[in-house]
This record gives C-alpha cells, structure tokens and sequence, in this order.
C-alpha cells in the first residue's frame, strides 16, 4: 500500500513537470521533500502484541499485588528493614511547667488583706535600716540571688552590652559611667524621699542634678496616683526561706497597696518583660513583706515604674494579684538553684 503512495506521488510530480519545464535537481528536491517522515517510518515491533494472551498475565500481577500488600504487611516490612517507628511527641505538647519543691505561700496571711485606710490613722512610714555586718552576710539578698542564678541567654546579653561599653569608653570610662549611674541612682531615691517624707528630707536636697531632675520630671504623672505610703526604703527578712531584700515603698496605687520599685533608664521599656528580672524582684519583695512581723498588713500587687533621665512620660508596669502569683512561683525555683548551688 504504501509502496502504490510512493508510485502516485512520483507518477503526480512527473506530470507536473511535464506541464512546468523544471531542471532534474528541482524535480529530486521536489520528491524529497513531499514526504520526508513518511520515508523514515518503520513498522514497530510491537504493532503486532496480542494483547488478549497477555492480559491473564496482567490482571493477575496487580490483583496479587493488591491482595497481599495491606497497611499491616507494608508496617511489617518497613519495620523488617528500617527498624521499629520511634514515634516522637507531636509539635504542640509543650512540656510541663516546672513546679517548685517548696510552695511557700505569697500571701502569708490573706485575711489581713483590708481595704486602705486614711492617711491620717497610717502613721508615718516604716523605714528599717538594711543591717550590715557579720550577721548579714549569712542571709543572702534578693539581687544576689538573681544575679547568681541569671539565665545563661540573659548572662550573655548583659556580658556583651559590658565588652561594646567597654570597647567605647575603655576600662576607666566604663567604671566612672557604672558609679556615675549608681549616684544618680541613689539621688534619685533621696529625691523621692524628700517628696514622701519631707520631714526628713537629706541636707543634699538642693544639690540635684539634671538627670535626676529629669528622673522627677519623668514619673511626675506617677506621683499623682500614688499616696498613703506605708514604707520607704525599708528592710523585709523571709525567715523561713532564707532572705532579705530592701524595699524601696510600699504605697497606695490608684488605690490598690503595692510593693513599689522605682528604676532609671536610658531606653524605654514600655512592656513589662522588659524589665528582665524586675518583676521577680517584686514579687521576693512582697513575698518577705508579708511574712515580715515588724510589717502589720499584707501585700498581694506590685508597681514598677521606669523612669528617664531625659524626663520623657515614665512607665508605670502594674502588676496584678495573679501576675505577682506567676511571679512568686518562678522566684522561689530560682532560690531553690541558689541554695543547690550553695550546697
């Protein structure tokens, strides 16, 4: 048949020359190019299958194949040849919170939880003395027990901050910059004491300077909602557990009795995480308070306030009842280190 195509087309193109005079080269080219790929075909090998005496054979290799392959057998082989599936926990399971051996109450004595009084029946502030000697350095602080066990991410950030300060103001700059901070520091809590106990209020007075002018200028809004101070730079001992801490005030706060610290910094710390382990430190604070004899009240909300030297709006960080509970629970697990430590 194809071989009559062949003869056709050749027989076609040997008229049309006849008609058209054209040289014997265009008459080849012609004939070469009408069917090039039909030239070229071969007949495959598998044109002629008889797919009739092999489709016994095709049916019976994939019904064997989904016979005998169950999920079952597929987890038996897979366990043959890789080993038994180690199923890990899914994503969202977060581990258990760690929980503290000793669950010292915060709040020692909640019936004693009462509302304010007036001003007038408080009396004036407690203020006991930080007592320094031999038998003080047997019961650690609050700051040096967070210090010594700061979290290793915290310790490498701070490192880090110290070798850039060091880097820019070298090794005498950076000491002068630390004791010139703690000074304002000290100002500025004498400057605070002049407001709430102007009765005895430090020969210095007059003498601030402008960071901590700025600093009272910073937590002026603050000051009008604070009022009916209980304690003023006033020692608190957690016998029981170990500790002791200075307060800075205990006070009235929109009319809720806190636990107040006040801090200075140079950048904003808008948010209450923040301020690293301040909130800790509180809660230590209110937790010693309310176990403390000479103190005749009880302590369940904190205050934070960060000041600025520039006297741009402090940020005063309430802290609840529940938050000051969240608090205490991580402030006893970082004693329980501490006293590990020790041991």
């Amino acid at each position: 048949m194809r071989f009559n195509q062949l003869f056709n087309r050749v027989r076609h193109t040997r008229l049309v020359t006849g008609l058209f005079p054209l040289t014997g080269a265009t008459a080849v080219a012609l004939i070469s190019t009408s069917c090039p790929s039909n030239a070229r075909k071969k007949d495959s090998q598998y044109g002629s299958v008889d797919t009739e005496k092999y489709s016994s054979l095709v049916r019976s290799v994939v019904s064997s194949r989904v016979s005998c392959q169950t999920p079952a057998s597929l987890e038996e082989e897979d366990e043959h040849i890789y080993g038994p599936v180690v199923k890990s926990k899914p994503p969202t399971e977060r581990p258990a919170a760690k929980a503290p051996k000793n669950h010292f109450p915060l709040v020692a004595n909640p019936g004693e939880i009462s509302d304010p009084k007036p001003e007038a029946e408080e009396g004036p502030p407690t203020r006991i003395a930080l007592q320094r000697g031999a038998g003080r350095g047997s019961t650690p602080s609050v700051t040096r027990i967070l210090q010594q066990t700061m979290p290793p991410e915290q310790a490498f950030y701070l490192e880090r901050w110290k070798q850039r300060m060091i880097a820019e103001l070298g090794e005498e700059g950076f000491k002068e910059y630390t004791l010139n901070i703690f000074r304002q520091g000290k100002q500025f809590h004498s400057a605070l004491e002049s407001v709430f106990m102007p009765d005895t209020a430090p020969a210095e007075e007059g003498e601030r300077s402008e960071a901590v002018e700025g600093y009272m200028e910073s937590i002026s809004h603050v000051l009008e909602d604070i009022g009916g101070v209980r304690a003023i730079e006033s020692m608190v001992t957690h016998q029981p557990l170990g500790y002791l801490g200075l307060v800075d005030c205990v006070a009235q706060y929109r009319g809720r009795l806190c636990v107040i610290d006040w801090k200075t910094s140079e950048k904003p710390k808008p948010y209450l995480h923040n301020t690293y382990d301040n909130p800790l430190q509180v809660a230590a604070y209110i937790g010693a308070l309310n176990s403390d004899s000479n103190y005749a009240y009880q302590v369940e909300s904190g205050l934070i306030v960060v000041a600025y030297k520039d006297g741009s709006p402090a940020h005063p960080h309430f802290m609840t009842s529940d938050l000051c509970q969240q608090y205490w629970k991580k402030w006893l697990l970082r004693l329980e280190e501490f006293v590990e430590k020790k041991k």
